[in-house]
């Protein structure tokens, strides 16, 4: 090695050797940092202890202040650390103070109530329409325009599924104004409206939801392995998870071509717009979807690891829910797939059973013909019904919801849906004294050549939209459906019809957009039933 090379490596060295100490305190002496949920506009759950947690140096000395209330922890050797500050009352804006090497002040905290939102598209639909056609809510404008609720905030989590569990997700802490409740889950903002203005405190929802997902996406790993008929669905994502790594050289070059060749199309057909003036966006079709399995929503877990896992153990009041239509293929397995996810999610927060309340879902598509109608649809609601044997759980019925356009999977009327999560919420959770279901089959009774139903929740009364019952169906021994004649008799309901002089049994609006009818005085509407196991 010449001189000239020998003294141009020591500089190296030399250089390099500087550039490492400079940035060994970096090393050593890691920030104190809270994780991201905890960011200026947040609300805290009221009345339990109340978790925050973050990272710092291993053995770090982190002490985090809160309207009086102290608590100092050690980190631990992976740098993790959490505490848990007295309960609160309502109340704020505080200050959360969160310190060790350094100091970090998180300003406009309040204590109040949170509720985490999930599920899918009805879930994740936005108040107003910005750039997502399906989007936007009846009387859009007007709903934007009177958003001044300061005392509302929202953290919608960024769509990140993965493999792999994460320890953080991306989103920020939102103030309701009309400035920013455009972009806020339509049903979490009615439902937080709703609350807000009978309890008059904070409230905070975190919103973690994606159109077209499957309930399953939404839970552990561990919680579907334990479940003997639900392992299928881990097994056969396994399947598709050992194609794509073994396919994923020619798929995902494929990908990226036709990628590309969209992105071009799109750029191309903007200039044309614009030189002609067009204001619309250019329809080009959708971007290819990218193959990686871990991406897509309709497989198990994969939402969970990234959008759930970690939420946990932030405080909670409750949950709201919304899904159900993607899980047509596995409707037999939903009712088993629900209690998974309760359960699950309970055992995660460690919050006991805490309030879920859910959304059965709503009618679509083209007004059924028949007395009966059989489908995955069907098999779906009156899971969703029978869910109602987990502890402290509500449904919200959404079965004429759709209104004049059952043709939309996504019915712009979530004031109604909100207002009802509210109901159930103020009687179940907040103790009110308020009628908050429709009319719930209970028994029925056989009367000579008709059948005498009784129903839970009749509230002020039974009631027919329009004056008259309809969506009943009879039938006798032969098992063979009729329309059926119904009357209101007091607290109940006598189905009959002409053709039948025995009757066996009865449904009521089985069918995906059925004539629905039956609902209390309270305004509250009847879901789908049977009388039958047939």
């Amino acid at each position: 090695m010449s001189t000239s090379q020998s003294n141009q490596k020591s500089l190296f060295s030399g250089i390099r050797g500087i550039l490492l100490f400079l940035m060994l305190p970096s090393l050593i002496f890691a920030e104190v940092k809270p994780s991201s949920l905890f960011y200026e506009h947040i609300v805290l759950q009221r009345n339990i202890p109340i978790p925050i947690w973050g990272t710092a140096n291993a053995g770090e000395q982190v002490t985090v202040k809160l309207n009086k209330a102290v608590a100092t922890i050690t980190a631990d050797n992976a740098g993790r650390w959490m505490v848990k500050l007295p309960k609160q009352k309502a109340g704020g804006p505080y200050k959360l103070e969160i310190s060790g090497t350094n100091t970090i002040s998180i300003n406009d905290v309040y204590v109040g109530e949170v509720w985490l939102c999930s599920g899918q598209s009805n879930m994740d639909m936005t108040v107003a329409k910005e750039d997502r056609y399906w989007c936007g809510v009846l009387n859009e404008d007007k709903e934007v325009a009177e958003a001044n609720y300061p005392k509302i905030r929202i953290f919608d989590v960024e769509f990140t599924p993965t493999n792999t569990l994460q320890t953080e997700v991306k989103g920020k802490w939102e103030v309701c104004s009309p400035q920013t409740v455009g972009h806020f889950s339509a049903v979490a903002y009615f439902f937080a409206r709703e609350i807000y203005q009978k309890l008059n405190i904070t409230i905070g929802l975190i919103t973690s939801s994606f159109g077209a997902s499957t309930a399953e996406t939404w839970m552990s790993k561990p919680a579907l392995e334990a479940r003997p008929n639900l392992k299928p669905l881990l097994e056969s994502y396994n399947q598709k998870w050992d194609k794509f790594i073994a396919d994923s050289a020619v798929t995902m070059t494929k990908y990226r071509e036709d990628l590309t060749k969209h992105q071009s199309n799109l750029k191309a057909a903007q200039a044309a717009a614009a030189a002609a003036g067009d204001v619309n966006a250019p329809k080009v079709g959708r971007a290819p979807r990218n193959p990686n399995p871990e991406l897509d929503q309709h497989n198990p877990n994969t939402c969970y690891n990234g959008m759930i896992a970690p939420l946990v153990p932030y405080g909670i009041k409750g949950a709201l829910w919304y899904q159900g239509e993607s899980n047509g293929p596995s409707a037999s397995q939903y009712r088993e797939i629900m209690e998974t996810l309760v359960g699950d999610w309970r055992t995660l927060w460690n919050q006991g059973n805490f309030p879920f309340l859910y959304v059965q879902l709503a009618n679509l598509g083209k007004p059924m013909t028949e007395p009966v109608q059989h489908n995955s649809m069907m098999t779906v609601r009156e899971a969703q019904a029978q869910n109602l044997s987990i502890p402290n759980t509500a449904m919200v019925v959404a079965i004429e919801n759709a209104g004049n356009e059952p043709d939309n999977v996504h019915p712009k009327n979530k004031q109604a849906i909100g207002y009802r999560l509210g109901l159930a919420a103020r009687a179940k959770v907040y103790n009110e004294k308020i009628e908050y279901s429709g009319p719930m089959y209970k028994s029925y009774k056989i009367e000579n050549n008709s059948i005498r139903l009784y129903f839970d929740h009749v509230g002020s009364g039974l009631m027919a939209k329009d004056g008259k019952l309809t969506g009943f169906a009879i039938c006798g021994e032969d098992k063979k459906w009729y329309w059926a004649d119904a009357r209101i008799d007091g607290k109940t309901v006598v189905v009959s019809n002409t053709e039948i002089t025995k009757p066996v049994a009865v449904r009521y609006c089985w069918g995906t957009n059925p004539p629905a009818s039956l609902c209390n005085k309270n305004g509250l509407w009847t879901p789908n039933f049977r009388t039958d196991n047939f």
